[in-house]
């Protein structure tokens, strides 16, 4: 028996539970935002950019990211990409909290759902990388999906589609940028810290905003979108470092199943015959994709061990 097996499955189990704990806390974060449903969106995110850098930067400095942050502020290359997905990220934030304070956890669900089809798709326009027949499937199933929404349901899923493309070009841009998820996400926040304090400040100096006015509940919750913003970041960090990418596509289906269920049970949204269609659509492209993920995943690990054991043609000298 590998002396070093039980060691490494207790990290993937360790992992798959950081990733879990991360995806779930994203899932049921729409509570959260909704329990601020008083404040304007914009607002929101205001302070969700404020509390969260000024959550994040003590997180840097004791995780010895100092260094790394300092070189990445030090690059106009590096802070130019930065600013891209700042505003990214930031809109991605705005439609989300907007989409859930307005009854569309339904649609916000649908959004995460079909994220990983863009991705192949936006690899497909912008990385030249070639569609595998089960992902052009899964492609058509969930556009599919969409067209069934908007023409039988008489609605266009912005929301969904909005959500989807933001994040998706979020991620696209910054595979660009060679910065650890904590390092750009808290660079990012400082790029929008100065417009949004001083949007806040205004906000506070006539009397208007949210903060200070309206009672300490709001004031903590507002507070609290810092923690809200960088805890399951930590832990999908933490996750993602230890399974593998297939696991963690697996795992990531938690956070829309999560909006999902609370939208039909908690807040009450119709969810209607023609939205099980459509759901039902992007699900069976997510089990096609999901599928295809694993099989390329097993050939490529099955390679690698034979390569590692000198099993294939130039490995070298086989070992014995």
């Amino acid at each position: 028996m590998n002396p070093i097996q039980p060691v490494a499955d207790r990290q993937a189990g360790a992992g798959a539970l950081f990733a879990f704990l991360a995806f779930l806390i994203w899932g049921l974060s729409p509570i959260y935002w909704k329990a601020l449903h008083g404040v304007g969106a914009f607002e929101i995110i205001l302070h969700r950019i404020l509390w969260s850098f000024a959550f994040l930067m003590p997180l840097v400095c004791i995780g010895r990211h100092w260094a790394e942050f300092k070189k990445t502020i030090k690059s106009p290359k590096m802070l130019s990409i930065l600013l891209v997905t700042a505003i990214l990220v930031g809109a991605n934030w705005l439609i989300y909290i907007w989409a859930v304070n307005n009854g569309r956890v339904l649609q916000a669900s649908l959004g995460y759902y079909i994220n990983p089809l863009v991705n192949i798709v936006l690899g497909m326009v912008f990385l030249r990388e070639r569609l595998r027949r089960a992902q052009a499937v899964a492609v058509v199933l969930a556009t599919l999906g969409v067209i069934n929404l908007t023409f039988r349901y008489g609605v266009f899923p912005w929301v969904s589609l909005a959500l989807a493309f933001s994040f998706g070009i979020y991620g696209l841009v910054r595979k660009v940028a060679a910065v650890g998820a904590l390092v750009g996400l808290t660079v990012e926040t400082l790029l929008l810290t100065v417009p949004a304090g001083i949007w806040v400040f205004h906000l506070h100096h006539i009397q208007s905003g949210a903060f200070l006015y309206t009672g300490i509940k709001t004031d903590l919750l507002l507070l609290g979108t810092g923690v809200l913003t960088a805890t399951p970041l930590l832990l999908f960090n933490l996750g993602a470092r230890r399974i593998t990418l297939a696991t963690l596509g697996f795992i990531q289906y938690t956070a829309p199943t999560g909006m999902l269920l609370l939208g039909i049970t908690l807040f009450g949204e119709p969810f209607t015959g023609i939205q099980a269609v459509t759901f039902g659509l992007i699900w069976t492209a997510l089990a096609i994709y999901s599928w295809d993920t694993v099989r390329i995943h097993r050939k490529q690990a099955s390679k690698r061990e034979e390569v590692t054991h000198g099993l294939l043609p130039g490995a070298g000298i086989r070992k014995s």
